[in-house]
């Protein structure tokens, strides 16, 4: 995770880790790697580190599920495609895809009911 080493540098004020808390490690892992390719480094039985190229972030096991908070955006050239593989990957379509200023998106539910959203400017 970011700490105060990196204030100061260009990543400061940068969204720089991402963490939620699972009901299954394994089962986010089949999820976002099916669905988006994200990689995973293990750190135990109660936490699993993923990286998607650019970011990193975890899961835990530790705590309590706690579904919202703010809406985490990921980004995709072909919509269409996308939301045909998170769907394969088991996620629910919250809402389908739709315009909105910046472009179009839709927004889905993880297995553990996390709501995230997918976007692209095409």
């Amino acid at each position: 995770m970011g700490d105060s080493t990196t204030m100061g540098t260009s990543n400061e004020g940068r969204i720089d880790y991402v963490e939620l808390v699972v009901g299954d490690i394994e089962r986010s892992k089949r999820f976002y790697g099916q669905a988006f390719g994200w990689t995973f480094t293990e750190y135990g039985p109660g936490y699993c580190e993923f990286s998607d190229g650019r970011l990193t972030g975890g899961f835990t096991t530790d705590g309590t599920i706690t579904p919202g908070g703010p809406l985490v955006i990921l980004y995709a050239r072909d919509l269409e495609a996308m939301q045909a593989r998170v769907e394969a990957a088991g996620g629910k379509i919250v809402a389908p895809i739709f315009a909105f200023p910046g472009g179009r998106r839709f927004q889905f539910a993880d297995p553990d009911g996390y709501e995230l959203s997918v976007w692209s400017d095409r």
